[in-house]
């Protein structure tokens, strides 16, 4: 199965949600945020640094409830910019 490329949008919004879990996660270590999500912190890392633009909803969530953050926060400060 072949995926088909992800548009510049799509590439922009993986890095505002990385940047934005990466300023929520603050001091704490990568591994303590992706253990209290249960992923890895390999999965965490590529999430912060956007070489995974889109990752799962349900690690999404997992690591907005980590880090107290709700999912309309992030939906509002991930979605594109209006034009």
């Amino acid at each position: 199965m072949v995926r088909t490329p992800l548009t510049p949008e799509e590439r922009d919004r993986g890095e505002r949600l990385g940047r934005l879990l990466r300023e929520a996660r603050g001091e704490r270590s990568m591994a303590d945020v992706a253990a209290a999500a249960g992923v890895s912190a390999e999965t965490l890392r590529k999430i912060e640094t956007g070489r995974a633009p889109t990752p799962a909803f349900f690690t999404v969530a997992a690591l907005a409830e980590a880090l107290g953050l709700s999912m309309d926060e992030l939906v509002a400060r991930c979605a594109l910019a209006p034009v």
